[in-house]
């Protein structure tokens, strides 16, 4: 089963996306709404927040390093690290 997020991202489709949590605290609040951009891994750089899948479960995190053969590496803003992609689906362009 796919995620409609995913869906519409690999589309070319700019989505509004609400996600529960506070790891990313203060950057993005529980719920609160940003507009994710379609992209790649590729065309990401550190400090970037994506929607990404790693380990897979999906994640709108910081990119915290970016390797060739590994592709990006996941974190939230609390210091934690979920691990390396390459499944970056979305960028956030915007929190409203």
């Amino acid at each position: 089963m796919n995620n409609w997020k995913i869906d519409k991202l690999l589309a070319g489709e700019t989505i509004i996306s609400k996600e529960p949590g506070n790891s990313m605290l203060p950057l993005i609040k529980s719920k609160q709404p940003v507009r994710l951009a379609p992209t790649t891994w590729t065309e990401v750089a550190v400090g970037d927040i994506v929607f990404c899948k790693v380990h897979g479960r999906c994640f709108t995190h910081l990119v915290k390093a970016k390797n060739e053969a590994q592709g990006v590496q996941i974190g939230n803003n609390k210091g934690h690290i979920n691990g390396w992609t390459k499944q970056v689906y979305g960028r956030v362009v915007e929190v409203l």
